[in-house]
């Protein structure tokens, strides 16, 4: 696989959004249980799925920067954590189906026209009864500039996600403004939404 923006941004010693898992998803820690098969598309440097590597589910963390990924492998081995990890572009993998206690997805942003495509794909990958963790940046994040695409059709809102998700049972579902503290990107207010959902059991 070529090489991306994101191994470029990933390479420096530094971890662009630091080690800590995301607020949204270390708040659903209540939700998880140890032997969960968990994955994490989009995970980045690892941050989430080592986080949730150390609470005893089996992770596999997926993105399309090998640096990110070995950078990812590095903070596991410091955590005292397994993970398995694979390289891909999330928009043409084979996603597996129905393979997953819980799909946890942060800041993963794309054009538009794919989304919904990428959301069933998530949806897909779940277990009949497993959850999905998601938070992203909704479209008023323009007016904060503390992280996320600047091209406002790549930010979510609560409908847009009630409507790629209708097929799943929302259980929470939240427009939010948080502070961020996650490396040295996403510093202050941020214009935020989380959404908590559950495959079907058929």
């Amino acid at each position: 696989m070529a090489p991306t923006m994101w191994d470029e941004r990933f390479s420096k010693p530094e971890y662009y959004y630091g080690t800590e898992p995301n607020a949204f998803v270390a708040s659903q820690k209540a939700r998880l249980k140890p032997g969960w098969q968990a994955l994490c598309p989009g995970d980045g440097e690892g941050r989430n799925g080592v986080w949730l590597a150390g609470q005893g589910l089996s992770v596999l963390s997926v993105d399309a920067s090998e640096a990110g990924l070995r950078k990812t492998e590095e903070l596991a081995k410091a955590k005292g954590v397994p993970i398995a990890t694979h390289c891909a572009d999330l928009l043409t993998w084979e996603w597996p189906q129905a393979r997953f206690d819980l799909v946890v997805a942060v800041f993963l942003h794309v054009n538009p026209e794919m989304r919904p495509g990428l959301h069933q794909a998530m949806l897909a990958a779940l277990k009949p009864g497993g959850l999905l963790v998601l938070e992203g940046f909704r479209k008023a994040q323009v007016n904060y500039g503390t992280g996320g695409p600047r091209d406002p059709e790549m930010l979510f809102s609560a409908e847009a996600l009630a409507s790629d998700f209708a097929e799943a049972e929302v259980l929470e579902l939240n427009e939010v403004l948080r502070e961020l503290a996650e490396g040295a990107i996403h510093q202050g207010t941020a214009a935020l939404v989380n959404l908590v959902a559950r495959r079907p059991l058929t």
